[in-house]
């Protein structure tokens, strides 16, 4: 994969948003539940680990969300600046996501009835753990390849006349690029 480009960042972005705002709607309903004891409704239940996981995972689904928004930004600007913060925003959302990633396997592990919604959320965060990875991996192959977007010429990392970081530095001839 030489460059990654707006077709195949643009429909993971979706995705991951779609996916997020779905986990912060389940995470918040079931924390919701959690919270007022009524642990033994039909949609929550859990064990000791369920309280963490759910923290963890609305978390991880509001950074995870605000990461899609810069994303979205990256998108439409398709810069070298917008770049490294998009790359940045997901990392965070993604290292978020694999902690909550990690305590939705030991929920399942410990065992116990969980109920359905929990489930599900369960499932969302394993599979989005997986899909933001694969966003994060497309982003930093466009940040550290050569296809940066229409913000980044190539004329920016070249030396003499018109370079302004290295002035005098070059002869006024035109410099090459090896």
């Amino acid at each position: 994969m030489a460059s990654v480009g707006r077709n195949m960042v643009a429909p993971l972005l979706v995705l991951n948003l779609i996916m997020y705002v779905i986990v912060i709607g389940f995470a918040s309903w079931n924390l919701n539940h959690f919270i007022n004891g009524t642990t033994n409704y039909p949609g929550v239940a859990g064990n000791s680990a369920t309280f963490y996981f759910l923290v963890f995972a609305i978390l991880a689904g509001v950074v995870g969300a605000a990461s899609k928004l810069a994303g979205i930004h990256h998108v439409r600007a398709w810069r070298g600046d917008s770049l490294a913060a998009t790359a940045a925003s997901a990392l965070v959302a993604w290292a978020i996501t694999a902690l909550a990633f990690g305590l939705a396997c030991k929920e399942i592990n410990v065992g116990g009835y969980r109920g359905w919604r929990l489930r599900v959320l369960e499932a969302f965060i394993i599979i989005l753990m997986f899909t933001q990875l694969l966003y994060v991996m497309m982003l930093h192959m466009g940040l550290f390849g050569n296809q940066f977007g229409a913000g980044y010429a190539a004329d920016h990392h070249g030396y003499g006349a018109g370079d302004h970081h290295n002035k005098g530095l070059g002869t006024g001839a035109a410099a090459t690029r090896v």
